[in-house]
Order: C-alpha cells, then structure tokens, then sequence
C-alpha cells in the first residue's frame, strides 16, 4: 500500500520557523552570481526555436511555421516582458535583477539579442527558407518577377477584394499623426502634390482580414503555385489611391506596443468591467518596437522616429519582408510530404468502447483503477471531453465543478457544462478571465454559462487561477462518490493535438476530499490549510517542493541513493534553484528539464557538479510539469500545472498531484530518462547560459526523437492493454 498522506511524507504542518532554517541552510556557501538573466534566457529559447526554422533535415513547411512560431514568440515577449520592464523603469520600480545587473543594462542586453535574433530570423527566410519552398513548387514572389498577364489578373483582384477596404490617411495640418495600431502592418508613403509641389506623408494600413500572400492564377496543381505578399500588390496600385499625385516614396513598418494588462483588484467591485475597460485601453499602450525595412529613407524614418517617440534602442531594421507570423498561412499547405508524418492520437485503453454498445463506461474504467493520459499521443477528445460529456447526460451524476483557463471557441468542454446544467445538475465554472490574451474570449464564454444557469464566478482577487482540475460528484448504491480529473494543460481541444501535457483520472476519495476543499475555497470564503495528496500554491506548493528537495539532500549525506527530476516549462524561481544547488552540492544527482527559461546555471565547480539540464523542442510543445523524488527508494512523483516561476508559486492558483500507481510512475521517470540520455536529440545547457544542440551521434546518425519515440510506445502500450 502507498502512503499518500502528504502530512506523513514530509509534507505536512511543520514548524515554518525550523522550515526556513532548514531552506536557508547553506545559503552563504553559493556564489553570488549564480542566475542567468530570465529575459535573456528567453531569447534563448527562441533562439531553439528558429534553430528548428534552420534544420534542413526538418520538414520544410515545418520550418516555415517554426518561422511563423518564432516570430509571434518575439512579438508576445515584446509586448508583454519588456513592455513590463521599461513601464518598471518609467514608473522607478525596477529594482536589479537576479544577476545583480541594473534594468537599464538588462534592456540594452535584450536589444543587442533580439536585433541579431531577428536579423538571423530574417535571413533564415530569405537564404534557406523561401529558396526551399521555391524549389518544391512554392513560390513566394516580387512584383517585378510577374507576367504581364499575372499583373493584369492581380490588378482586377486588387480592385475587387483590396482597394474598397483600404483606408489611407493623410498627414498635414488638418490631418494629426494618426493612431498606428500595436503589430499592424502599414505603408509609409511620401507623395508630392502635383500642382502645389508640396510633399505629403500617409500611413495606409494592410488590411489584416486578406489573406497576406495572394496566390497568383495558373494552371491548378495541389498545394503548388506562386503568391504574391499583400503589401507589394498594394504598393505597386498605390496611383489608383492618391490620383493626381505623384508617388516618391513607399516602405512597409511595424510598431509594437504595450500591451500587458494592469488591473488593480483591490479596487475594482466589478472584475469583469474592470478589464473590459483595461483591454480597450491595451490598444492604446506606448510603443516599444518599430521594424521598418532597411531601405527605407531617411525622411521618412526620421519622420516615424519623431511621431512616434522612438529611440534607436528601439529600431530595428530589416530586410523584408515584415510581419513573418504570415507565414502561418503558408505553413498550412496540403504537402503531406513537406510536414511530419501524420500521428494519429490512440484512444487510451482504459477508455476503449465496451464491445456490446460501442461506448466507454468511464465511470466504470475509473473505479478499476487511476488512469493516466498522455496529449497529444493519447486522445483529448476521446478521454476529456467524452468524460464531461458523459457526465453532463448521466442522471446520476449530481455536480459538475471545473476550473477553465484557456479553451477553443468553438469549446465541446463549455457546452458539457452548458448541457449539464440544463439537465437541472449543479455545475460551477472557474473562468480565469484574467488569462493573458485570451481575456475577451473567457468573458464571452462566461456570460454565455451564467446565462445557462452555470454557477461562474473568477476566482480570487490578486490571484490567477491556472490550476486544471475537473470534479464530478456522483451518486452510487445512496452513497456520494467523486470523480475527479487533474492535468498538466488547458481544457482546450484544439491545443491539445498540438500540446504535450499529462492528465490524471481517479476516484481516490482523498483527492476527491481534497478538490471539494479547494473548489469551496475557490468559490467561497473558506480557507483550507490542509491537503494530503495534493500540493496547492500559493500557500503550500513552495514549501513542500522544498521539502521534498531537502530530503533528497539529507538523504545523500547520509549515503542513501538521491535523485530529483524536474520538468518544466520555466525554472526561474531563486529559492527552488538554490535548493537544487545545495542538493546538488550534497551529492544529489538533479535532472532538469525545461522548454523554455532557465535561470539555473550548471557551470559553478562544486555547485552544480550534479546537475544535468536538457531542452528539448519539436512537433509538440513540452507543456507537461514532473516531479519526481527518489525517496530513498519509494519513488514520489507529482504532475500539475506550476512552472517554478515567482508568479506561479506565489500569485496563482497551482495544483499538483501526487501519481501513485507503480505503473503511472514508471512511465513518467521512464519518459524523463529518456529525455536526458545522451542517445535523445535535444539541447543541452552549457557554461555561460549557452545552449548546444545535440542532434547527431558520433557516427553522424540522427539521435533519438523523444516525441516519435514516444507515439510509438504509446500505440505498442495500447495495443498490449486491449489484448489483455
């Protein structure tokens, strides 16, 4: 029998003050410098990103949306981190940084990175990337290489799909600067009035609802042909817009601005309004980036430079063209042969239909034993989302509760609920209204609940609500029986097939006890302290990490085997970090694997002898969380939805869980090992912050592809289990 008592595992209600001696234990002994700067980590890993973008062994519309990806990455990090980070400069709340460096030379590292970045990203395009695709019959095009019969059939579309949605506007003295919206995609044009001589400036925007790359007309091939980039078809019918003018000069820019979200809880009585007010007001943040194509000339850039109260810092010229999350739409082209191979996701076989009526019992499945699911080798819809939809018909269940973060709009998870509580159950919704950009998506889908009946209410004022966690209350032979659902990722299907995430499925009545604590502290005013299988931020999860930590430790100095494995999507948090460097230091062998940020460092002699960090990137994005402890032999193992960052442990709501059946646990550290071993591909982590891409054995052959190898044994797993 596994002890899941959190409160027996080291775990529990200990004296705080011999915890923090504990923690702090050790301290004086690391180094000073001992992080690598977040922000500069994150270019990092978009610098692995577009690393991908430049693979020649990738497949080639692959890389074309590894472009696309990198791309959106760099414009979310501008409006949001370094919005974040020079509103704190402004404002005279920047305080140094982990690395002990001023915010004024953190910015002016970010601008060195992200100028040769986006520099590289752009070359990645033009010398490898397009030369590609024009080779396997996609042809990306300038006006000048067209026919004279090509111009002629993109003049009459210019004239029947742009030129009536265009809006051109003129700068003069009846006419101010106009408004120039954050990613927008404009023209800087420069006429001259033909019969005063007088030069003029407009700013006309690209419409962002046409397609941006206009497939040119010829002969019908599948997932061939030529396109032209929207703005070059509006460039060149600039005439039919200003008749009578003469045109000097045009060129494309980009502006990026703030658009991270403030919103004081403590005083707003209405959270809703409140960030309706806040998003409309997103719009109109300062900017922080402008791109412009780097021959544009000099008067028109000093012009844009002074409207728009731009620095230099803040320039980025590039070849064009601009806006490459274009790609995206490229990336979708039906060339089987140019993506990765199609992978189906498996039905997990727990959840196999029964052979007589065609359907699953998931009740049934649940009560035989936990169940485990791995997204996207393992179906969402066929696990998730037929739950919910079986419970939201089942007359004998009596309550649904779910927490929702990020969902589709089309969201089969936000019917079920609809659904059941039209069927008289009692349901209750968590919409994080607060999830960054998706803010006006959530509020519509909670007016649409509360409008169905749903109880939905927004969870606690100064906190984030991230955990994923699904309830179901059922009635069984008169006795109330709960079952509950506990994952990695969002309830979102569309992501889902994209995402890599683990979800837990159980009947255990202490995590069921536990989740009925938490939802009533959620939605009411109850304050519970005590959990025994689940470890809950922002009031436990640090703490019981560390613990968790320090026993490992205190483990290898008493010569017992230690070992701790981490993934995740971001190791930032300092106190997590030095605790994993006094393990480390102890002898305990840590293994760290993480997508994104890494503020950890593994080149301090006698710190961090012991610590071996991995990334790895690919088809699917790594979104699942592990912890796992070797516990001197009794394996503990969690999966949940905290990142060690400072906002995840410390202003959100996170939830893990303890995995307990001996199978579940072998698989995760399974599926760890083999992302660490020398044999995988991914990127390893050197001195000074630097990551190393290691795809080739020293015979030259390619490493092993976790993600392929992982579909695999999924699909032989599933097999094995259906026969038996």
């Amino acid at each position: 029998m596994i002890d899941t008592d959190v409160s027996d595992s080291g775990l529990g209600d200990a004296d705080d003050d011999d915890f923090d001696e504990m923690v702090e234990e050790g301290d004086a002994q690391l180094p000073d410098h001992r992080y690598t700067d977040r922000e500069l980590s994150w270019l990092a890993f978009n610098q692995r990103v577009l690393e991908l973008a430049e693979d020649p062994t990738v497949p080639l519309l692959e890389r074309t949306n590894f472009l696309a990806i990198f791309a959106s990455n760099l414009d979310e990090f501008f409006m949001v981190r370094v919005a974040g980070l020079k509103r704190r400069i402004v404002t005279g709340l920047a305080v140094p940084t982990n690395i002990g460096a001023a915010p004024q030379e953190v910015l002016a590292d970010i601008s060195e990175a992200a100028h040769t970045l986006q520099l590289r990203h752009a070359r990645a395009w033009l010398d490898s990337v397009q030369p590609a695709l024009t080779d396997a019959g996609i042809e990306v095009v300038r006006w000048d290489e067209l026919s004279e019969d090509e111009r002629s059939a993109m003049y009459d579309y210019f004239q029947a799909q742009v030129f009536p949605v265009l809006m051109p506007l003129a700068v003069d003295p009846a006419h101010p600067f106009p408004y120039i919206s954050g990613l927008s995609l404009n023209l800087a044009i420069r006429i001259r009035n033909a019969k005063t001589g007088r030069q003029e400036f407009a700013r006309l925007k690209v419409p962002p609802m046409l397609p941006r790359f206009v497939e040119l007309p010829g002969k019908s091939v599948k997932g061939r042909g030529r396109y032209l980039p929207l703005e070059q078809l509006i460039a060149h019918h600039l005439g039919d817009l200003f008749p009578g003018m003469e045109i000097l000069e045009h060129h494309t820019f980009r502006l990026t601005r703030n658009e991270d979200v403030v919103i004081e809880e403590d005083e707003t009585e209405n959270l809703i309004q409140a960030l309706e007010a806040e998003l409309l007001r997103r719009r109109f943040g300062p900017p922080i980036r402008l791109e412009v194509t780097e021959e544009m000339d000099d008067v028109t850039l000093a012009l844009l430079i002074e409207e728009l109260d731009i620095t230099e810092q803040e320039l980025y010229r590039l070849p064009g063209p601009l806006d490459m999350r274009g790609l995206f739409d490229l990336s979708r082209i039906d060339r089987p042969e140019l993506h990765y191979p199609a992978h189906v996701p498996v039905t997990a076989a727990a959840f196999l239909p029964a052979e007589q009526n065609g359907r699953a019992d998931f009740f049934s499945a649940i009560r035989k034993a936990d169940v485990l699911v791995h997204h996207p080798y393992e179906s969402f819809t066929t696990s998730v989302v037929a739950f919910l939809e079986q419970a939201a018909r089942d007359p004998h269940v009596l309550a649904i509760k779910q927490t929702l973060y990020r969902t589709s709009g089309d969201s089969p998870i936000v019917q079920a609920l609809i659904d059941a509580a039209e069927r008289g159950k009692q349901v209750l919704a968590l919409v994080e209204v607060k999830a960054r950009f998706d803010e006006a998506a959530n509020i519509v889908w909670a007016r649409k609940l509360e409008k169905a009946g749903v109880h939905v209410v927004y969870g606690l004022v100064g906190l984030k609500t991230h955990c994923k966690l699904l309830h179901v209350i059922r009635e069984e032979d008169g006795m109330l029986r709960s079952y509950s659902h506990l994952g990695t990722g969002n309830y979102n299907p569309k992501t889902s097939r994209l995402y890599e995430d683990f979800g837990l499925f159980t009947c255990d009545e202490q995590v069921g006890r536990d989740l009925t604590r938490l939802f009533n502290e959620l939605s009411g005013y109850a304050i519970e302290k005590k959990f025994k299988r689940l470890l809950v931020a922002p009031l436990h999860l640090r703490k019981g990490l560390l613990r968790l930590i320090d026993k490992e430790r205190r483990n290898a100095i008493e010569g017992k085997p230690a070992h701790i494995r981490i993934k995740v999507n971001s190791m930032v948090d300092e106190q997590i970090i030095d605790a994993l460097y006094r393990a480390s230091e102890a002898g305990v062998r840590v293994d760290v694997w993480v997508r994104g940020i890494c503020a950890l460092r593994t080149d301090l002699p006698g710190v961090t002898d012991n610590i071996t960090v991995r990334s790895i990137l690919g088809r699917y994005l790594e979104h699942s969380r592990i912890f796992a402890f070797h516990n001197d032999g009794d394996p503990q193992v969690y999966i949940g939805s905290a990142d060690m960052m400072h906002r995840n442990l410390d202003r959100r709501v996170e939830a893990l869980v303890r995995v307990v059946a001996p199978a579940h646990t072998t698989e995760l550290v399974e599926l760890f090992d083999l992302a660490m071993s020398d044999e995988t591909s991914s990127w390893h982590l050197e001195s000074a912050g630097e990551w190393v891409r290691h795809s080739l054995g020293d015979d030259g052959k390619p490493l092993i592809d976790l993600q392929e190898r992982t579909m695999t044994q999924v699909q032989r797993r599933r097999r094995a289990r259906a026969v038996r």
